[in-house]
């Protein structure tokens, strides 16, 4: 074959400049050849050689051939050419102006994936070929993407250098011991307590770096690997069990698999160290993988239950499923599992914010949590968002009822972004690897929600709520609502977020409703909110015995047996009145429907069948904000009329509100010339008031209510009917003496026991309920 038939192949140089990375227009201008051909000459075409400057004739060769029609090689003609043969016609370049640079450059930071129509119309403004255009953002993203990826590796480079220097450190230390006592060299075969410690030191810190690769190959997608450290004749070994033990010239590290994770104790009395973030971390993927499953999964691992229409988690399936990241449950402890799917007026940022801000999830979900706290914060996130945000949190989960403990739980908080407008955040406690000083009663399994953004700034959000808890201590009145997960369930996480995001828009709204007293400024309404929201947590606090009040639980025998008594002081609190406070709360089962109790109990015109402040007369509503759609999610001002000339008419702050999770009435006795203050935008944080009210959820799925030995009847599937009931908790907090230094008196007790009976009974006859 004559050697003229084919050009001699451009020899390419192995390093680019990094010119060519610092003009991303220039180096993107660079498009893949169509007809393959060419190849060897398109990653030299931008080079600049340190001998010499090109002509121009090979600088107009090397430039990008994206606009080549003729489908030539782009090689130079080789002289040794027969003079017979016809030589190759050369391409025909095209470089894209500024311009063009920064148009396209302008779409990709809005858009970095135009579609076809996109790249269309961009092309005829540009006066370019539609495959141009898609060259140069396939171009550009690869570049991207690859700068993103040398900034990760680096990062990853420095960590392992700096754990190397410090295992290096400790060898050194190791190899020329040093006697603490006499300060010459320590005697072979004794071993200081230092020397021990920096053992423990050198093994924590490989077994470390091995935790720190693993979990970079999972980020990046491939496997990362440490670098060689050197090997001492003797080194320390970690079993598997978590304990510690000298072996010769053989170290066991613990697996990385998530069935290892429980084997690891953290102790709980010291700050975390980068090998607990590193475990944290371990966890908390394997907690967000398990979440998006069983949000994405429906049959059979969820089953729609044939009474309530909710879902039901398949526990056969979830054990073939999963492995648990948490280790075995407890001997004694008992499953709860919902979820549930909903819409709501918010977007995926802001929730996700909400949700990693421990004082804002708090405030949105005030019924629900009574106290809340971030411990440690393991990560921020990546790139000025959410995503990758990882932290230590504590909480106190709450039913408004006294027969129903707080859960109290030490959980990781993971935030991830899974894709434009994806957003999920997954908690899972940590009790298997962080030791807890109090007994634990509650574990979260992987919970938490996926939100996906829809049209008009709302947000689909699908909630996923596992737990185990210990049911013992757990009042048998209430075993059915929380073992079908609607006590603590999704659907009530979702419920309150409907509820309370669209309590947000109203009150965002420039229009004010037309129900709502249009006499109140809207700083008045403000502030009537905020004291509001300040009664119903004094409220909730004083029903479940949480720790933001220091409550005294009482022991009375003249008390009946599901009545809590509970007593503080209030010193120099300006909401509260100065003295010894009582609460009283109790619960009971009443065989009528959630909407029909809580329209009575709401209703000022019916108030006088129940309450002893009505002056047995009807109330007048004087204010109404609205807080929902729904009536009966507001704040309203009642005032009682006197019935004679000695008796003065009072005003009482009342709040309700609705959901598919239950309802809630709280009040308060206020002052007069205070609510004056307040409805005219003051300051409401001098407002003295005790709350009191009621708390309704649904009775559990087969729940009828207690009989005669104090137990819960259940659903028997038999010929009988099955009777919606309600479980209403009442409670009250009284000022029983002025002085915080006096002492409580059994009159005091009796009062308040006598007050709580007295309101049930006359409940239970105003609506013909059996005693």
């Amino acid at each position: 074959m004559p050697t003229g038939v084919f050009s001699q192949p451009r020899l390419v140089s192995s390093s680019i400049p990094k010119n060519m990375f610092n003009s991303p227009g220039l180096s993107l201008a660079l498009q893949p050849n169509i007809d393959n051909q060419g190849d060897e000459t398109r990653l030299g075409e931008n080079f600049e050689g340190s001998i010499g400057r090109r002509s121009r004739e090979e600088e107009h060769e090397s430039r990008s051939g994206s606009d080549n029609m003729d489908g030539g090689s782009g090689d130079d003609h080789d002289p040794t050419t027969a003079a017979g043969d016809k030589p190759p016609r050369k391409k025909r370049y095209h470089r894209h102006t500024p311009q063009q640079i920064q148009e396209l450059e302008a779409l990709f930071k809005e858009c970095p994936h135009p579609d076809e129509k996109q790249r269309l119309e961009l092309s005829k403004r540009l006066c370019l070929e539609t495959r141009q255009v898609k060259f140069w953002f396939q171009n550009r993203r690869t570049q991207m993407k690859t700068q993103l990826e040398r900034h990760e590796n680096s990062l990853l480079r420095q960590e392992n250098d700096k754990l190397r220097a410090e295992n290096m450190s400790i060898r050194d230390a190791m190899r020329n011991p040093i006697c603490t006592n006499c300060g010459g060299p320590a005697i072979i075969g004794d071993m200081s307590l230092e020397e021990q410690l920096l053992r423990i030191e050198n093994a924590r810190l490989k077994d470390e770096l091995d935790r720190v690769c693993a979990l970079a190959g999972k980020f990046l997608g491939r496997p990362i690997t440490g670098p060689p450290l050197p090997n001492s004749s003797l080194e320390l070994g970690v079993g598997t069990n978590g304990t510690f033990g000298t072996t010769m010239a053989t170290t066991t590290t613990l697996p990385l698999g998530h069935d290892a994770l429980p084997t690891m104790v953290v102790p709980s009395n010291r700050p975390a160290t980068t090998l607990d973030r590193s475990m944290f971390l371990e966890l908390a993927l394997a907690a967000m993988d398990e979440l998006v499953k069983m949000a994405q999964t429906d049959e059979p691992l969820w089953i729609k239950n044939i009474e309530g229409g909710r879902e039901m988690l398949n526990h056969d399936e979830y054990l073939r499923t999963f492995t648990p990241c948490i280790g075995l449950k407890p001997n004694g402890f008992v499953t709860e599992a919902s979820r549930e799917t909903g819409v709501v007026i918010i977007n995926s940022l802001a929730l996700v914010e909400t949700l990693m801000d421990s004082n804002r999830w708090a405030e949105m979900f005030h019924c629900m949590i009574a106290r809340t706290s971030t411990t440690d914060v393991i990560s921020n996130g990546m790139g000025g968002t959410r995503n990758g945000a990882l932290q230590l949190m504590n909480a106190e989960l709450q039913i408004l009822s006294p027969l129903v403990p707080v859960r109290e739980v030490s959980f990781l908080r993971f935030c991830k972004q899974h894709a434009e407008g994806v957003w999920a955040v997954v908690d899972v406690s940590i009790d298997t690897i962080k030791e807890s000083t109090t007994f634990v009663t509650c574990r979260r399994l992987p919970s938490g929600c996926v939100v996906q953004d829809m049209p008009n700034g709302y947000s689909k959000v699908i909630w996923v709520e596992h737990a185990e808890y210990d049911e013992s201590q757990v009042h048998q009145l209430y075993r059915p609502l929380l073992s079908s997960g609607v006590g603590f369930g999704a659907q009530r996480w979702v419920a309150t977020l409907q509820r309370q995001c669209e309590c947000l828009a109203i009150l965002m709204s420039s229009t004010v409703p037309t129900r709502d007293h249009t006499a109140i400024t809207a700083s008045g309404r403000r502030s009537m909110l905020k004291l509001a929201q300040r009664m119903t947590d004094n409220f909730c606090a004083g029903v479940c015995a949480s720790t933001v009040h220091k409550w005294n639980k009482l022991n009375a025998g003249n008390v009946d047996e599901d009545v809590r008594v509970m007593t503080r002081k209030s010193i120099d609190d300006p909401g509260e009145p100065p003295g010894i406070v009582l609460s009283a709360a109790t619960s009971v089962w009443l065989p009528v429907s959630p909407q029909r109790l809580f329209d009575f109990l709401r209703d000022e015109r019916l108030r006088s069948e129940w309450d002893i402040l009505s002056n047995g007369g009807p109330m007048q509503e004087m204010a109404h904000i609205a807080k929902g759609q729904d009536h009966g999610n507001c704040v309203s001002l009642l005032r009682a009329s006197a019935m004679n000339a000695n008796q003065s008419s009072m005003l009482i702050l009342q709040e309700t509100y609705l959901d598919a999770a239950g309802s809630l009435v709280v009040y308060a006795p206020v002052d007069i010339p205070a609510m004056h203050v307040v409805m005219n935008g003051g300051d409401s944080a001098y407002v003295a008031l005790l709350p009191s009210g009621f708390a309704i959820v649904p009775d559990g799925p087969g729940s009828h209510g207690p009989i005669s030995n104090g137990h819960v009847n259940g659903n028997t599937g038999g010929g009988s009917s099955s009777v919606g009931g309600s479980l209403l908790t009442v409670a009250f907090q009284i000022l029983v003496n002025s002085l915080p230094t006096a002492k409580l008196t059994v009159e005091s007790v009796e009062t308040v026991n006598n007050l709580i009976s007295c309101t049930v009974q006359k409940i239970k006859a105003a609506l013909q309920c059996e005693s």
